[in-house]
């Protein structure tokens, strides 16, 4: 069956970084485009960036832009989200999809603070 796992969150002091991954399986990776969305406790669940399934073509939030990096490895079928300088208001429970399958994973908890 199809599984998405993400991982990788955690409590970072602002200006800091972290790294997310999406393992993924029961699929065909390299034939989807997968993206990240995070939600905020309270708010709508935002869509942050995507990526295509040969990885050539990325988009990202006008609030990530610069400072987010989304790619992806077939070979391993996981798909990484690098944030960089890192602010409070990313706080959020960061979540991989599979576009066209419609499948979530779990969540991995990012929180920014000092």
């Amino acid at each position: 069956q199809v599984q998405v796992v993400e991982s990788g969150g955690g409590l970072v002091q602002p200006g800091g970084s972290l790294r997310l991954s999406c393992a993924a399986s029961g699929f065909t990776f390299s034939s989807y485009g997968m993206n990240w969305y995070r939600q905020a406790p309270g708010k709508e669940r935002e869509l942050v960036a995507t990526i295509t399934a040969t990885g050539g073509s990325t988009t990202y939030a006008d609030s990530v832009k610069g400072r987010f990096t989304i790619s992806r490895d077939n070979a391993k079928k996981t798909v990484y989200l690098q944030m960089n300088s890192l602010k409070p208001e990313d706080t959020a429970v960061y979540y991989c999809y599979v576009r066209m399958l419609g499948y979530w994973g779990q969540g991995t908890q990012v929180t920014v603070s000092s």
